[in-house]
C-alpha cells in the first residue's frame, strides 16, 4: 500500500483512502483530587461519536459558587489531535483551576474520513449537548451557562469562530456565548500573505496546504469560508452582536500573520471587542507540547483575566 499524503510523525493517507495517525502519549480521565481538579469522559453523540472530556476544579467544602464554562476544542488541521493527549489535557486540567471554570473539551471527528464542516457540526453539538445535560448532569451542576466562552488553538480556534458564527445566525441556538480566546488560529486562503510566500515550496506552507487539502470539501479551495474568514456571509449587524474576542498569537509562529490580519479583519467589522495578544519568543501550540512551562502558565493568566472581565 502506497502513501499519497503524509505528516512525518502524525499522519499518513494510504492510496486505498486509510488513514494511519500516529498518536502520542495519551491521558486517561482521572478524580485524582491532589491534582486540583477531577476530569471524566462523557458522549455527547453515539452515532458519530462525539465524545468529550470534562475537567472541573475541586470545589471548598462549604462552596456553591456557580463556575463560568469553557468550551475547547483541540487542533491538529482538522486531521489528527484528541483532547486526550498528554499537552491537552495538563493544559485544560490546569487552566479550570487557574481560572475556576468547567472545561468541556471537545472530541470531534476528524478527516480526511469526516471533512469540514463535520467538525464545526459536531462541535456546535456540544453546545446544544451541554444546554441539554445542565442541571442534570451532577459534574454540571455549579456551571452558569449565562457564562459560556469558546476556545481552541490552531484548527480549533478556526472551529470555535465558526460555531460562534452558527450560534449567531441559528435563532433555534440554546446558548449564548460570552467571548471566544483564540489561541493561534489556522486560518488560509488562496491569496498567500507575506509569510506564505517567502516559505514558498518550504515545509511550513506545505503542511499548512496539505491539512486544508485532507480537510476542506472535495471540489473547493482555500477560499472555503471555513478557511478563509472575509469570506463568511455575515451582515453588518451580525457583526456587531459577535462575542468579544481575545487572539493569542506566538511570535515565531508561522501562523501569526493569520492571526494578526484576522483580529484587523473583526475590527474592520464592527465586533465590539477585540484584543490581540502576542507570546513572545514562543512557537506554534507551546502551549502542548509544554503545557507546566512559565510562558502556558502566563497564558492562562491571561485568558482568566478575559473571563473574569465578563
Amino acid at each position: 500500500m502506497s502513501v499519497s499524503a503524509e505528516v512525518p510523525g502524525f499522519l499518513q493517507v494510504l492510496s486505498d483512502g486509510s488513514v494511519k495517525r500516529f498518536v502520542p502519549e495519551i491521558a486517561p480521565a482521572s478524580t485524582d483530587f491532589s491534582l486540583g481538579y477531577s476530569s471524566k469522559d462523557v458522549t455527547i453523540d453515539p452515532s458519530k461519536p462525539i465524545t468529550a472530556r470534562i475537567f472541573i476544579p475541586n470545589a471548598p467544602p462549604t462552596s456553591s459558587a456557580r463556575l463560568p464554562i469553557l468550551a475547547y476544542f483541540h487542533g491538529g488541521g482538522f486531521c489528527i489531535g484528541s483532547t486526550t493527549w498528554l499537552g491537552y489535557h495538563h493544559f485544560l486540567g490546569d487552566f479550570c483551576v487557574a481560572s475556576q471554570c468547567i472545561v468541556v473539551s471537545v472530541d470531534y471527528r476528524l478527516a480526511p474520513e469526516n471533512r469540514l464542516p463535520v467538525a464545526y457540526e459536531d462541535c456546535y453539538a456540544s453546545l446544544e449537548w451541554l444546554s441539554r445535560v445542565n442541571g442534570t448532569d451532577p459534574w454540571l451542576e455549579r456551571a452558569d451557562l449565562s457564562r459560556l466562552f469558546l476556545s481552541g488553538d490552531s484548527a480549533g480556534a478556526n472551529i470555535a469562530h465558526r460555531v460562534a458564527i452558527r450560534a449567531l445566525q441559528d435563532p433555534a441556538c440554546p446558548v449564548s456565548i460570552v467571548g471566544l480566546m483564540l489561541i493561534h488560529p489556522y486560518f488560509g486562503s488562496e491569496r498567500r500573505t507575506k509569510t506564505e510566500s517567502a516559505d514558498e515550496g518550504g515545509r511550513s506552507v506545505g503542511t499548512s496546504d496539505l491539512f486544508w487539502r485532507l480537510s476542506i470539501p472535495e471540489g473547493s479551495d482555500r477560499d472555503y469560508p471555513g478557511c478563509n474568514f472575509e469570506t463568511a456571509r455575515m451582515s453588518a449587524g451580525e457583526w456587531q452582536r459577535f462575542p468579544r474576542v481575545a487572539v493569542h498569537v506566538a511570535e515565531l509562529d508561522f501562523l501569526k500573520e493569520r492571526g494578526v490580519m484576522y483580529t484587523e479583519f473583526l475590527k474592520e467589522q464592527g465586533v465590539r471587542e477585540v484584543e490581540l495578544v502576542e507570546a513572545k519568543g514562543e512557537q506554534h501550540a507551546y502551549h502542548v507540547f509544554r503545557p507546566k512551562s512559565e510562558a502556558t502558565s502566563l497564558l492562562q493568566k491571561k485568558m482568566s483575566l478575559f473571563m473574569e472581565r465578563f
